[in-house]
């Protein structure tokens, strides 16, 4: 039994029906990575809230889809208990509305790349250049693929 947690806090006035799944897509995330007693939190935003997240923090005057805040650049945040605290995912609900529009997909397909993207940034992935994204996409798609959840849904 995996002892890792995600909570997840909806900050939105809207029900939201695909965070069970997508919480089921990053559990099988951290499977995939074979990692134990992780935890993170999954926050759902509005486009007005990670535009200052955005600003306040990466100097980027505009909304965007997701930011991640890590605890960690080492093993460093471990509680007493041994557990890993990864940090914190932020997505925008309506980026990712507009995003799943724009891409001819399904709300749940962006939601669940958006948080799967999201938790290959807390394991230290990035994509600043060809190499570390051909590495961490190709991450992303077979979680997604495992779970069945492919750019045409």
């Amino acid at each position: 039994m995996n002892s890792s947690n995600i909570e997840v806090f909806n900050q939105t006035n809207e029900e939201i029906k695909e965070l069970d799944t997508v919480l089921k897509v990053l559990y099988s995330a951290i499977d995939k990575e074979k990692l134990e007693a992780i935890n993170f939190n999954l926050i759902i935003v509005d486009n007005e809230f990670i535009h200052e997240l955005n600003k306040t923090y990466r100097g980027i005057d505009r909304e965007t889809d997701v930011i991640t805040f890590a605890l960690e650049d080492d093993d460093t945040m471990v509680l007493p208990d041994g557990i890993r605290v990864l940090g914190d995912i932020y997505i925008s609900i309506d980026k990712a509305k507009s995003q799943a529009k724009e891409f001819n997909h399904s709300l749940l397909r962006e939601l669940s790349f958006l948080a799967v993207h999201g938790f290959y940034h807390l394991l230290g992935y990035d994509h600043m250049n060809k190499e570390d994204e051909e590495v961490m996409f190709k991450k992303q798609e077979e979680v997604l693929d495992l779970y069945g959840i492919k750019r045409e849904n």
